[in-house]
This record gives structure tokens, sequence and C-alpha cells, in this order.
């Protein structure tokens, strides 16, 4: 049925689908290219004509019109992470609160499932985690812990021949196994000191076993030879607990493009690891704990931040591009380490950095500031940070994971816009002095 102009009314142009939905027309077709709006040509060919009813719901669905993304940029939902000025929050619930009350575990599995069991503990399955210490033993000493990381997720995916069954109780099943996997897989500061292969643990045993130690236990004699004591573990899960997911970070996004492809879930947690490694990403808390240690070492700030200004390089654990203030994580984090008596120097070094940067720049402390006081004041190496980063990030990765495999396949597959010489161009010649072969 058209109307009088011969246009069917239950379709819309190009203009009236961008009025509707509140972005430009460019935009428009951003959401033709992932998927979120079909298109048809338009009667002649000219332009193209949008169904009516399919643009109204991506407008109003839940009552919201669908996030706004400039030219090249993602944006689609989530209903993970809710990002605000000053706080952020898991499904609707304050993380900042929901970190003070639970461990790691918990937070993890409720983030998962929908269902809180605070009792919850992680336990590595013993043929993956065999296979995965295996692979990171083969490893050259000087190897990075993104490195033992990444090799142990390669080595445990090899160990389950499941790992391409994408049910959410086969996905969680896995999860459930490659992050204590993970943890597990890497040496104990200790040992690896001494030489030692890492042997068998609490970690190992089956699921359901009560004696099964919390994962931020595991993981702490991982991160220094230092003994744990109760205030500063309860440091470490609850950073882990805090950096579960930030919303669509970086390596979320490489996680969310796998997961758009079918790629299983182990494949999934690589990619976000490839992505994590970047100084700007999973190792900007590295980069904080050698400046907070140069400052503790030198009794003060004010040459420090000097040098790193005077390189033209950002002071860094300062500012976040999406908190007007302080990080709600840094700000958590550093009321716990004030009960961690060891920490007084490198948290009177964090404030010291912060106060003096302020002169030059007013910028708040962000959550690898944080980590970095954690690290300097328990004798963690630099890379403690990352690590720490890259074990509860996987956890936000199996929930954006699940998420996705929920959506059309293949849907975040943007348009690039091509920048270079108009065809046809004429076939390139060799080099000089290159042999062709026919």
């Amino acid at each position: 049925m058209t109307d009088r102009d011969g246009r069917d009314p239950g379709r819309l142009t190009t203009r009236e689908t961008a009025e509707l939905l509140g972005v430009k027309p460019e935009t428009v077709y951003a959401y033709v290219s992932r998927g979120q709006l079909s298109s048809r040509r338009a009667p002649g060919g000219r332009g193209s004509t949008f169904d009516a009813d399919e643009v109204r719901a991506l407008a109003g669905r839940t009552g919201r019109r669908e996030p706004v993304a400039a030219a090249g940029e993602f944006a689609f939902r989530t209903g993970i992470t809710l990002i605000g000025p000053a706080r952020y929050c898991y499904r609707g619930v304050d993380a900042v609160e929901l970190a003070g009350q639970y461990g790691f575990e918990a937070v993890a599995e409720w983030l998962w499932t929908g269902e809180l069991r605070p009792e919850t503990r992680f336990t590595a399955p013993p043929e993956a985690l065999a296979a995965a210490r295996r692979a990171v033993g083969a490893l050259p000493a000087h190897s990075g812990p993104t490195d033992r990381l990444r090799v142990a997720v390669v080595a445990a995916a090899a160990a389950d021949p499941l790992r391409y069954d994408l049910a959410p109780s086969s996905v969680l099943g896995g999860a459930r196994g490659l992050i204590p996997t993970l943890v597990d897989a890497l040496p104990e500061i200790g040992r690896a000191e001494a030489g030692a292969a890492p042997g068998t643990d609490a970690g190992t045993a089956g699921p359901g076993a009560a004696a099964a130690p919390r994962l931020a236990d595991r993981l702490w004699p991982r991160l220094t030879a230092r003994p744990a004591d109760p205030a500063a573990l309860h440091v470490l899960d609850t950073a882990l607990t805090l950096l579960i997911d930030h919303d669509l970070a970086a390596s979320t996004l490489a996680a969310r493009v796998a997961a758009s492809a079918r790629a299983h879930p182990y494949a999934v947690v690589s990619a976000g690891l490839g992505v994590l490694e970047g100084p700007l990403h999973g190792a900007a808390s590295g980069q904080a704990h050698r400046m907070l240690a140069d400052v503790v070492e030198r009794g003060g700030a004010v040459p420090v931040v000097a040098e790193h200004l005077r390189a033209g390089r950002p002071v860094p654990g300062l500012g976040h591009r999406l908190y007007t203030g302080e990080d709600p994580r840094a700000r958590a984090l550093f009321a716990l380490l004030e009960r961690v008596g060891h920490a007084s120097a490198a948290l009177e070094a964090a404030r010291d950095v912060v106060a003096v940067t302020a002169r030059h720049q007013p910028l708040h402390a962000n959550v690898d500031l944080a980590l970095a006081v954690l690290s300097v004041s328990c004798g963690m190496p630099a890379e403690a940070g990352e690590t720490v980063f890259a074990v509860a990030r996987t956890a936000g990765w199996i929930a954006h994971a699940l998420e996705e495999y929920a959506e059309r396949p293949l849907r975040l597959r943007p348009t690039g816009q091509y920048t270079g010489p108009p065809p046809p161009q004429p076939l390139p010649r060799p080099a000089t002095g290159a042999r062709v072969t026919p």
C-alpha cells in the first residue's frame, strides 16, 4: 500500500530515520553496517528506505534512544556496567558497595548468572591446570605476566574439548575453571626465585570442594614473596572485584568483536589479553608503580613529577576520561589501604604526587595509582597491577561474551572509509632489480 506520492507509509527516508533517532544521516548507515537496522533501496534507486517499526523500536527500546556514536565509533547496548560522573554500577548496583560486601568470585558469579552465592569458590580443572603449567614453564625466564597468562589460556583451551559449545551453561563451566587456572599456572614468587617448578596446591580441588581458598589468597604468592596479612589481602580481593568490568574499554571491545564472530570463550579472553597489554590500558599500573617507587625512594614527588613534565610525559596514575572527579575505584582502595600499616609511605607518596601535580593541572587519582600503592607497599613487582587487572577483567570479558553470543552473529562489522587512490589504478611495477617470476 502506498500514499499519494507512491511511497510506502511503512518506510522512512534516511533523513526521517535520522531525525527519529536523533543522529546524523551517516550514523544511520553505521547502524545498518552493525546490523541494528535493515535498509532497502528507494523506488528509482535514489537513497535508501527503512522500516518504520524497526526504526521506532530502535529509538524507543527500553524507553531510551540508542546511544549516539560519532562517525567511526561503536555504540551498542550492554546491561553489564553503567558509568556515571562519580560512580559506576554492575547491573544497576553500585560496584563499590558491592565490592565492600562480597568477594571477587561471588560478584563474578552474580554478574554472569544473576544469582548471588557468597560462598562461591572457583577451582581449576586438573588437566587444564597441568597443561597450562607445562606451557608457562616452557617460557623464557624473562617472560612477563601477560605472556604467561596468554600462554595459559591457549593451553587451557587445548585441554577443553567442549570449548566450542557456546551454550551459556558450557561457557560458564569453562569460565569457572579458566580463571583459577590462569592464577594457579603463574609461578609463585618465592618458588620462581628458587628455580623450583610449581606444584599442585589447594587450587586444584574438585568442584564444590569446601576447603578451596579464595582466588585472592591463591593470587597473593604469585605477586609477592612477602607473607599475606588480612588487611592487604582484603585490598587485593576488593581490587579484583572493582576491576571486573568498566564498560566497553578497548580490551572489552576486542573481546566482544571476537564473541560476535562466535569465537569460543578462551579465544575471547585471548583477544582481550592482547589489547590489555598496551601501555595505555592494563600496563598503565606498571608505569604508576615505577613512578611511585621513585617518589618513595627520593622522599618527595616534586623532582619525579618535574622529570615527567620536562620529558613531555603525563604523570602516571592521574586522570580518567570517564570521571570528572576521583576514580571511585581508587577512592575505595585508598580507604582500605589506610588500614594496611606498611602502606603508609606509599600512600603518602601518592598524595604528594596528586598535590604536586595539582599546581600544574588539577587531576585526580585513578585506579592505576591505587594499584601502585598496593604493589609498592607489598613488595610486588611493577607488573603486579597488570596481573591483577588481567585476572579480574577475564570475568568481565566472559560476561560480555555471554551477552554477545545472544546477539546476531557478526553484527560488529564496521564499514571502512576508504582514503586510498581512486580506482582504476595501473598495476604496480617491480622495484628496480627485482626478479619477476611469471
